[in-house]
């Protein structure tokens, strides 16, 4: 599943062989941020017997972090792949203005700290993730510029929404 904004853009380039016991769903698609996080929750609660794969911008995961404690607790198996681009990127191409700039966490760092060495957590690489620790939730953090589509699309969304862009 992927999140709205730099995180689905970048999700649409990973490619998972058929059968391969992971839970692709449809692309999860939904016009705002921040949602995604839960939907995973949820989403790994129901499909038991697959390991579900998101892709969370970091503006959309500081909006609802404290979820991984359930998986954690659950003993989900899921991966995520923060794309951390620096903020809230999707609303900046929209309509830019002070709301949008957010704090850079070490994310790595608080996944680790709600692990707190209790259950079965990996913050790591893929090749981790789907060898030697299939069983865990495994967090990977991508640092990613903006993606040259995202900054299209934004465009056309901005100019839909007859808002002009910030002239910065």
């Amino acid at each position: 599943m992927a999140e709205t904004g730099d995180s689905w853009f970048n999700c649409q380039k990973l490619r998972l062989p058929d059968g391969c016991g992971y839970a692709c769903a449809p692309w999860l698609l939904y016009g705002s941020i921040g949602w995604s996080v839960g939907a995973l929750l949820g989403y790994a609660q129901g499909a038991t017997d697959k390991r579900v794969i998101a892709c969370i911008g970091d503006g959309s995961f500081q909006v609802t972090a404290q979820d991984v404690s359930t998986m954690l607790r659950c003993e989900h198996k899921s991966i995520i792949f923060l794309i951390n681009n620096g903020g809230y990127t999707i609303e900046v191409e929209i309509h830019d203005g002070p709301y949008n700039v957010i704090k850079n966490w070490n994310y790595t760092g608080l996944v680790d700290a709600i692990h707190n060495g209790e259950g079965k957590c990996w913050t790591a690489a893929i090749d981790t993730a789907t060898g030697d620790k299939t069983d865990c939730l495994c967090f990977i953090e991508v640092v990613d510029d903006t993606s040259k589509e995202l900054l299209e699309w934004g465009s056309r969304v901005c100019a839909a929404n007859s808002r002009p862009p910030n002239p910065q």
